[in-house]
């Protein structure tokens, strides 16, 4: 077959590639670099033309002409299953709406219930054999465009190209229209400098692992930190399995500590669903045979992740009330980020043979006003999102210590959790908890 024929026969400009897209259309922008620019901007002069159109995507990085073209969302209406800094700006000015979700069922979720109008992605340029590859961009690709009526791919040459043992890629044969042009540089995000604070919370964490573990970083600074000590460490013979990739593999692997040598499945590889960081971590990916990519669908599948001796997942949240719930994606009523795969990797660390799964946070911030707040709070009473329910609270760390939840009573992780709080709003804590029948008169203060 002809593949260059049949990419010059399916080849339209972005203007024209838009017209396909309906008044009450359902489109999807896919995840992080593969979002179409020149797609986007296209859509966004058609404005005038059409109404009710809802756009899925998640953690974009860059401005989206179509949500920015319409503050009054009277013809766009934007979705994320995961908001970037950018999205959650949107969130706040009433331009986004978030989706609520466990990141491993995402795909399904196309599969068995979504429509999906028109996909739009950004991807690589053909290769020889008339594939596209999903670049770091795999995530939930495959079970996207599987639903759409209708295909389009815009090309991208600064994206890599990345390994992957299936679904990574789509065929000329499977496209309906292809669009070329010129792009800004890939976005980056920057790994931010640790504080003293995070330092001590990764020291924490680094002492509980041992040589040959399989290592998921959630999003944050503080597992990015984490994986910096993890790189300045002794460590041995460490593996990456992780639905982000972030540049604290990268600082892992030039230290020698990952090797993937002693993973218990896919040995030699190590594996991920999207990556997001530096244009070095970008390189580092780029037709890399030792970091390979997979689906969201079996990258975060518990089911996966047990099979990994000595499994262990960091992410942080941004509040744990009395009982041991979780909160990683809102403050009150106001959207931060989203669910993620947060819940996923505790539910398969926990599976796992010699497994652990650490959720990490500082135990007090300063708010605007200069005072200084607990992350413990009494009951989420503001509203907050429960992330992981208190039936999955494992390991958790703040710069006072760590405590292990599990089987834990009420009264038990009570005292546990006062423990890590800041010395200054103990008390105060202590108080709610006697309040809610959840402290022992025998509890020390």
């Amino acid at each position: 077959m002809d593949f260059k024929a049949e990419y010059k026969d399916k080849l339209r400009t972005a203007d024209e590639a838009v017209k396909t897209v309906k008044s009450g259309d359902w489109v999807d922008y896919s995840v992080g670099l593969a979002f179409p620019q020149l797609l986007d901007a296209a859509l966004a002069k058609r404005k005038d033309e059409l109404e009710d159109v809802k756009i899925r995507g998640h953690l974009i990085m860059q401005p989206i002409q179509a949500v920015e073209c319409d503050p009054e969302r009277e013809h766009f209406i934007y979705n994320s299953w995961h908001c970037s800094g950018y999205e959650r700006k949107l969130c706040d000015r009433g331009l986004c709406n978030y989706i609520p979700m466990i990141y491993r069922n995402v795909g399904p979720y196309y599969t068995k219930y979504l429509d999906v109008n028109v996909a739009m992605m950004a991807v690589p340029p053909m290769d020889d054999h008339g594939y596209f590859n999903f670049s770091v961009n795999n995530s939930i690709a495959r079970e996207t465009l599987d639903k759409a009526d209708i295909i389009i791919l815009e090309i991208n040459e600064a994206l890599p190209r990345v390994y992957g043992g299936f679904d990574e890629l789509i065929h000329i044969s499977e496209v309906d229209m292809i669009v070329e042009g010129a792009h800004d540089p890939l976005p980056t995000l920057a790994s931010p400098a640790a504080t003293d604070v995070d330092q001590a919370i990764a020291k924490i964490v680094v002492e509980q692992l041992v040589d040959g573990s399989t290592i998921q970083l959630g999003i944050g600074g503080m597992p990015n930190a984490i994986g910096q000590m993890i790189a300045k460490s002794d460590l041995k013979d460490l593996g990456m399995h992780t639905e982000m990739l972030v540049d604290a593999y990268l600082d892992m692997y030039k230290a020698g500590r990952i090797t993937n040598k002693k993973k218990t499945i896919n040995r030699y590889k190590g594996m991920f669903g999207f990556a997001i960081g530096s244009q070095d971590l970008y390189d580092w990916a780029n037709e890399n045979p030792g970091v390979v990519t997979a689906p969201i669908s079996y990258i975060n599948d518990p089911d996966v992740i047990k099979q990994h001796d000595n499994f262990v997942s960091i992410n942080n949240c941004i509040a744990v009330d009395l009982y041991g719930q979780i909160c990683a994606e809102s403050g009150g009523t106001r959207h931060i980020s989203g669910t993620g795969g947060q819940l996923d990797f505790l539910t398969g660390a926990f599976q796992s043979k010699g497994g652990k799964a650490f959720i990490c946070m500082t135990s007090s911030f300063t708010d605007k006003q200069g005072n200084l707040q607990s992350r413990f709070k009494p009951t989420f009473s503001d509203g907050s999102i429960v992330t992981d329910p208190r039936s999955q609270a494992f390991y958790l760390v703040t710069e006072y210590g760590i405590a292990n939840l599990a089987g834990r009573s009420a009264w038990e992780r009570t005292e546990m959790l006062i423990g890590l709080a800041h010395p200054q709003h103990r008390d105060e804590l202590i108080k709610a908890a006697e309040a809610q029948k959840i402290w022992r008169n025998s509890n020390k203060r």
